[in-house]
């Protein structure tokens, strides 16, 4: 499975994107 991942507040992304990924998830993060 994919993710993408696109916010305007990155306040606790990372751990967000950490538990996806831990769960078996691919993150797809736009830049900016």
């Amino acid at each position: 499975m994919r993710a993408l991942l696109s916010v305007s507040d990155k306040s606790g992304i990372v751990e967000f994107a950490q538990g996806l990924e831990k769960m078996g998830w691919e993150i797809i993060s736009t830049g900016g």
